[in-house]
């Protein structure tokens, strides 16, 4: 009989240790930090250009490996080739897709293929990622061509792009707002370079 009871004892003082695990292993998964999503905040002001008689298209491209979610840093001090990703925060869509949205909405451009547009401008984005020169120095880096296509495709401008902004912490959140900032200065530097054209060009 006392052997039974000593048996209860141990098999009771087992249960609550298997409770207090579970416990302390639900706390721990309901302590970890959770994924921040990422977009490139709100639309600043629109920058119109001369009115245009014709939509002017717009298209961004990206190689694969930058087209996903993934916010991407590199320890240029460490292995400049090597692309990261942080752990813990994402985008919340691919960033050629977030790039062309904002400039279509900063710069009145028109979805590539659809109405009635003479020209395209294509931007072909080579780097859009968070560069650090030192643990203690980053910046958000835009780099890339822009390139304007007449009604048959032919090329008949192109503008290189390098564009480079400071970040204001070392980590997802800082690189987050100066990959935005670069964006936001793109639209500016777009909407700049469309009135140097010259009449005519995407018009008539």
């Amino acid at each position: 009989m006392r052997l039974g009871r000593n048996r209860m004892r141990w098999l009771a003082g087992l249960f609550f240790c298997c409770l207090l695990s579970g416990c302390f292993t639900a706390g721990k998964r309901g302590g970890d930090t959770p994924l921040a999503i990422y977009d490139l905040g709100p639309t600043p002001a629109r920058l119109l250009a001369a009115a245009r008689k014709q939509p002017l298209a717009l298209e961004v491209r990206a190689p694969l490996w930058f087209d996903s979610q993934g916010i991407d840093y590199r320890l240029t001090y460490v292995d400049a080739a090597r692309l990261r990703e942080y752990a813990r925060a994402r985008w919340a869509g691919p960033p050629a897709q977030m790039i062309q949205q904002r400039l279509m909405q900063q710069v009145d451009y028109a979805m590539a293929g659809q109405g009635q547009t003479r020209c395209v401008l294509r931007i072909e984005i080579t780097e859009f990622s968070q560069l650090f020169a030192t643990p203690e120095n980053s910046n958000g880096v835009l780099h890339g061509r822009a390139i304007l296509l007449d009604r048959s495709r032919r090329q008949v401008a192109d503008l290189d792009l390098r564009i480079e902004k400071p970040a204001p912490s070392q980590d997802a959140r800082g690189g987050v707002a100066a990959l935005s900032a670069t964006v936001e200065q793109l639209a500016v530097d777009l909407a700049a370079w469309e009135k140097g054209w010259g009449a005519g060009v995407c018009s008539g």
